[in-house]
């Protein structure tokens, strides 16, 4: 049983220490994927807030793979959210939101503007894959995609990253 495994069991215990560990753990990277498929930070916030309302009030049964059970519960809400909000963020307003606090913020602002230039399967499938550090495999059954147009698409989502980002950082 992997670590993550017995964080959810002593969860289904009542465990709250066990709890706030698990959102220690993954409140950065499952942030990040919801962020990248909303492209609102308050969105976002609200969304890693369900996701871990969820967790807390019926944690998942032990799965053969919790970490892609937990993106896959993020990455359905996000883009359920999308889908009755269609909202688009200022990119003046995600500038000040996210990268206030960062010194490299034009690093981060070129590099947020070139994730808003891939499709939205392209940013979901890059992120989960980076940020949310999950194989193709579970990329490809969280999307439900197969692994071919996962992998292609990736690497297409990542050439045109390289293209945007060159000589802008």
């Amino acid at each position: 049983m992997n670590d993550l495994q017995q964080l959810l069991t002593s969860i289904r215990q009542g465990n709250k220490a066990a709890f706030e560990a698990l959102y220690e753990d993954l409140k950065k990277p499952l942030y990040t994927v919801i962020l990248r498929i909303t492209r609102t930070p308050m969105l976002a916030e609200d969304i890693l807030q369900d996701v871990f309302v969820k967790i807390y009030l019926e944690p998942p049964a032990t799965t053969i793979n919790p970490r892609a059970y937990l993106y896959r519960m993020a990455y359905n809400l996000a883009i359920d959210s999308l889908r009755k909000h269609r909202a688009c963020v200022d990119l003046e307003e995600a500038e000040t939101t996210i990268y206030s606090k960062f010194d490299d913020s034009c690093n981060k602002i070129d590099l947020e503007r070139a994730f808003c230039a891939l499709t939205e399967k392209e940013r979901s499938i890059v992120t989960l894959h980076i940020n949310g550090a999950l194989k193709f495999r579970e990329v490809a059954a969280i999307m439900e995609m197969p692994l071919g147009t996962v992998l292609w698409t990736y690497q297409k989502a990542i050439r045109k990253l390289q293209n945007l980002l060159e000589g802008a950082i």
